[in-house]
């Protein structure tokens, strides 16, 4: 596959392994479609869709334990475009604000070292809000979870787990469903939705009004658990807050696997022992078409329907609804290294002759004795091979596609050892001892090293000379004589004559294709305990003795040693290194003091003598010609090997590297913010076009070819997708604030003009009326839903509180409840609850006998309305508000309730109590006052007033924010859909927005657009039409 490239700068390429104990936490899913998580003190940026790590973040000194994307509920224009900001926070108190893109820190915070740390709730280990449902929260315990009603302060719902259940780790409460995913102990990810109301059609209540005793939470559907032991238990799942029907469940081991939900329908209901499950009716206020089996699921709330609602919703399937089956799917997995320590070894480097077939792999030997090889383009895991029954010591390379690996086992009473040397074939995955019957009861060995021509393998033993054997053959050419020097530090020559060296690999490489030999003369340079230098020089079987060079008196035990031209360097286990210029035959000898040397290599290319030391702390990059230290910023190489092994520390492995990912990552937020905002313009809407088209090339885009091809880029990587662009790219793009604006715009731009055909008319601020069978807004819009649906609602869990009470102080509160909620019967009772003891005693029993005997005479009224308004005035405005919703004043008691700056509950009481006229009355209010520069909450009073279907008002508002795509294509969808603006002069706004959105369209690029939608616009955009027709002729002249 040709690599996909994408704007990001990446710093360095880290395989993780296992986490530490304080990442546990450190994970988050967010709206812009990417997971963070920490491991150690960095922090992977991965992408759930093609299970890769895209970006790695490295600044952090201790370990991170939290990690947070920025919300992306704002609009996004140039001025504010799509970023990937993310804030982490590590175990010593310091929070970095990222850019993820760049890899750069926007701002550090530190308070002196004061750690990060989360709140501890002895028992309990977890609190969170429940999204679908306002004023609900849920406690979490290692064996229930209560759900508490806040206005009630009581529990109205309880999880438990059986006893031979698994207890609970963490809980995500959903916000498009009434739904909760649980982790359980064994890494167990559980589905549980929130029962109906409604009895099913085969029950019978006689009194509906008792059905509901408590919240049930039902379980759906479960995954797999993993395997635990010791060192390897989930730590935290994570969900994806656009669509919620994707999770990643992080493991201590590394590991993320990546679950998907999906269900299956049925029109035949399945003994489960459960309430069924139901599909929705409808998809943003449109109902399935006579051919559609179902909505496609693109989230929680199209594949499953809201809990139904007693009273409400109908207990039996509407038309066209089907049961809905769920399961888990696992569509992904991100495998972390194991324990260490490691062996590593790369691949031969790029050659022009292997170009079209080279794959940069890493061979990873481990502990338990297996060899990962991972593909560090993706920096996935590309084959697990179980090679050996013990450690692996060393990986050397003979081909692009077959590597050599030892391992030693633990030494007997005599120290000897049983010696595996395996040849593997990572084409078949055939494994062959490569020493054949040899190895048993030797000594160990030391090292092994490949020729820079893969002609020649020499085996380094302890205390056993060494052996020299024919790679291609496998046979062995020699082994040394008993008195041959102990070898310490050994390297095999690298030339410096590079394009000679090239063709003498190349060669190499055809000739071991074909099975045929070559006598190349190769050189070997080795040190003994003493330091002394060896070189000898192999020709077939042939070994020769070159110069030696005596020992340094600086230098100690040598453990390492590299050669490059003129250059020898050798390093030992006291941080000594030593140079030496083999033209001039002079050495040097410096101190790092940085203690034990580990290894030493020469940068790649000819001239570059550029040398990285790495030591058991970290790493340096020395100039081998000025025999200095070069800074951190000037410590960066590459050539045609794409990749260097730069440090590996005890838990993950980096790598500096040239970036690209060979999967199509979807990620808008990549480009650059120009780029994507053109790209959802282009998604969008193409009227321009007959057809939708994912091909760019063909459009009047104005902009850098290397732009241009970043939007194909991202527009082909959509191609294989199930899902029509064109109606679900908002949420493609986890654009936040446009998701909640759609949806409820798309429902009530239907509802209203469904009510405006002929059968019936809605005057602008009413809501339509609504039967059984109609849908309605999801509850989690709260006082967005439609009146009636929102009133039963509310009914509903004031008779949960009632059931649930447990002191005077609930039953009071249920009381006052239901007096606003127009329940007089039942708040009567409730308040002759009161014992003879209770102080409230004597007023209960009057407030029972006045909303008993209350009548609606005008004295009466005139008193009471008087009284009310007199405790309002002193303070008592709970109580004055109960006086005035009694003789039917609800509109005068919201209008009280604004005045005190109690808007909310001024529009729930409006919601549950008033007429649609009225209720529009109060909650116009409530929009102006958030329109108030004092509240500046804009967004939050277009969506009161698309409820209230105040549309021609929604479109002068966003026009005047200059949220100027939003408002032209609103007002295209309200004419489109047959939804009257309800204005003398609707054409004037039509106008003046459309204009502006083609001007925006002209200045990201999208010639075509522009031309379109000023046409549209009328005589108000007939000047700008005319000047970008005259713009376009002379492009076309130039183009001739």
């Amino acid at each position: 596959m040709i690599p996909y490239t994408v704007n990001i700068k990446l710093a360095a390429r880290t395989l993780t392994g296992t986490l530490n104990l304080q990442n546990k936490t450190a994970v988050d899913w967010g709206w812009q479609g990417l997971i963070a998580q920490g491991c150690h003190s960095s922090i992977l940026i991965i992408d759930p869709k093609t299970a890769q790590t895209i970006q790695v973040l490295e600044r952090h000194k201790a370990s991170v334990v939290k990690v947070k994307w920025s919300r992306e509920n704002y609009h996004h224009s140039l001025s504010a475009p799509y970023c990937l900001r993310l804030a982490s926070a590590d175990a010593a108190g310091k929070i970095i604000v990222w850019d993820v893109v760049s890899g750069m820190a926007h701002c550090e915070i530190q308070e002196h070292t004061k750690p990060i740390q989360a709140v501890t709730l002895n028992d309990c280990l977890q609190l969170s809000y429940l999204p679908s449902k306002r004023n609900h929260m849920l406690l979490l315990y290692p064996r229930e979870i209560l759900i508490l009603d806040l206005e009630l302060s009581q529990t109205v719902g309880v999880v438990a787990i059986e006893r031979s259940g698994v207890p609970f780790i963490q809980v995500i409460p959903c916000a498009q469903r009434d739904a909760l995913y649980c982790l359980h102990e064994n890494g167990c990810i559980t589905l549980r939705v929130c029962r109906s109301t409604t009895p099913s059609p085969n029950e019978t209540v006689i009194d509906p009004e008792q059905n509901v005793q408590e919240l049930v939470y039902d379980l759906r559907s479960q995954c797999d658990a993993i395997r635990v032991t010791k060192t390897v238990r989930p730590y935290r799942v994570v969900i994806c807050p656009v669509n919620e029907n994707s999770a990643a469940l992080i493991v201590s081991d590394g590991r993320v696997m990546l679950w998907e939900f999906t269900y299956s329908t049925s029109f035949f209901p399945l003994s489960s022992g459960l309430p069924p499950l139901y599909s929705p009716v409808n998809f943003c206020g449109t109902p399935l078409l006579q051919n559609q089996k179902c909505i496609p699921d693109l989230s929680l709330n199209t594949m499953i329907g809201h809990s139904l609602i007693s009273g409400v919703d109908s207990p039996r399937p509407l038309a066209g609804q089907q049961e809905v089956h769920l399961k888990f799917l696992l569509t992904g997995l991100l495998s972390g290294l194991p324990l260490p320590p490691f062996s590593l070894r790369m691949c031969p480097p790029l050659t022009t002759k292997n170009i079209n077939h080279y794959q940069p792999l890493l061979a990873v030997g481990t502990s338990n004795g297996s060899v990962l090889v991972y593909n560090l383009t993706s920096g996935l895991l590309h084959k697990e091979l179980s090679v050996h029954s013990c450690e692996v010591r060393g990986i050397e390379w003979v081909s692009l596609t077959s590597f050599l690996s030892f391992a030693t086992s633990v030494p007997n009473n005599l120290g000897l050892v049983r010696n595996e040397l395996q040849h593997v074939d990572l084409r078949t995955g055939r494994c062959f001892a490569f020493r054949g019957e040899r190895g048993n009861d030797e000594p160990a060995i030391e090292m092994i090293k490949v020729s820079h021509l893969k002609q020649y393998l020499v085996v380094v033993f302890r205390d056993k000379p060494l052996e020299l054997w024919d790679v291609r053959t496998g046979t062995l050419l020699r082994e040394m004589a008993k008195n041959f020097p102990t070898v310490t530090a050994l390297v095999l020559y690298q030339t410096h004559n590079v394009p000679c060296f090239l063709y003498l690999l190349q060669d190499a490489e055809s000739k071991s294709e074909m099975s045929q030999g070559i006598s190349a003369r190769e050189h070997f340079v080795f040190t003994d305990t003493d330091g002394q230098v060896y070189h000898i020089t192999v020709e077939g079987n042939t070994v020769k003795d070159g110069a030696r060079i005596p020992p340094d008196g600086s230098m100690g035990s040598i453990a390492c040693i590299t050669w490059k031209g003129d250059t020898l360097v050798l390093g030992d286990v006291d941080g000594n290194l030593n140079f030496w210029d083999l033209k001039a035959r002079l050495s040097r000898a410096v101190p790092t003091h940085r203690g034990w040397v580990k290894k030493i290599r020469f940068a790649p290319g000819k001239g570059n003598q550029k040398l990285l030391v790495m030591y058991t702390d970290g790493a340096e990059v020395w100039d081998t010609k000025e025999v200095c230290v070069l800074p951190s910023c000037q410590t960066w190489w590459c050539t045609i090997d794409f990749y260097g092994v730069c440090m590996c520390s005890c838990h993950n492995c980096m790598f500096l590297s040239l970036f690209s990912v060979s999967d199509p990552v979807w990620c808008p937020y990549l480009l650059l913010p120009r780029a994507a905002l053109t790209l959802k313009a282009f998604l969008l809407l193409q009227p321009w076009s007959d057809t939708l088209t994912m091909d760019i090339t063909h459009v009047d885009y104005k902009e850098k070819d290397e732009i241009k091809g970043l939007i194909q880029e991202q527009l082909n990587s959509l191609s294989n997708r199930k899902s029509l662009i064109h109606f679900f790219f908002i949420r493609l793009f986890g654009d936040e604030s446009d998701l909640q604006f759609w949806t409820v715009a798309a429902h009530y731009i239907q509802s209203f003009a469904q009510s405006c055909q002929p059968s019936g008319y809605v005057p602008e601020g009413q809501t339509p009326a609504e039967g059984p069978q109609s849908s309605h807004l999801d509850i989690c819009h709260d006082i967005l839903c439609e009146s009636s649906f929102f009133q039963r609602f509310q009914l509903e869990r004031v008779r949960l509180q009632e059931v649930k009470r447990s002191s005077y102080e609930h039953t009071k509160k249920c009381a006052d409840q239901l007096l606003l909620l127009g329940q007089t019967d039942r708040a009567v009772q409730l308040l002759l609850e009161t014992s003879a003891d209770n102080s409230s005693y004597y007023c209960d029993s009057l407030k029972a006998c006045l909303v008993t005997t209350i009548t609606s005479s005008g004295p009466s009224q005139s008193t009471i309305k008087l009284v009310a308004t007199n405790m309002i005035a002193n303070g008592k405005l709970a109580e004055g508000v109960q006086l005035l919703c009694l003789i039917d004043k609800a509109a005068d008691a919201c209008r009280y309730l604004q005045t005190y700056g109690e808007w909310n509950r001024a529009a729930w009481l409006a919601k549950v109590r008033l007429s649609p006229a009225e209720s529009s009355d109060v909650l116009k209010r409530w929009a102006e006052h958030l329109c108030s520069p004092q509240v500046n909450q804009k967004s939050k009073a277009i969506l009161v007033l698309l409820s209230l279907g105040c549309f021609h008002k929604v479109g002068e508002m966003l026009h005047s924010m200059r949220y100027f795509d939003r408002a032209a294509l609103f007002l295209e969808a309200c004419l489109k859909y047959g939804s009257s603006l309800t204005t003398a002069s609707p054409h004037k706004l039509i106008g003046a927005a459309f204009v502006d959105y083609a001007k925006l369209l002209r200045s990201i690029g999208l010639q075509q657009g522009a031309v379109l939608w000023a046409s549209r616009a009328g005589e108000t955009g007939k000047e700008l039409l005319d000047e970008l027709c005259q713009t376009e002729s002379m492009g076309k002249k130039k183009r001739t």
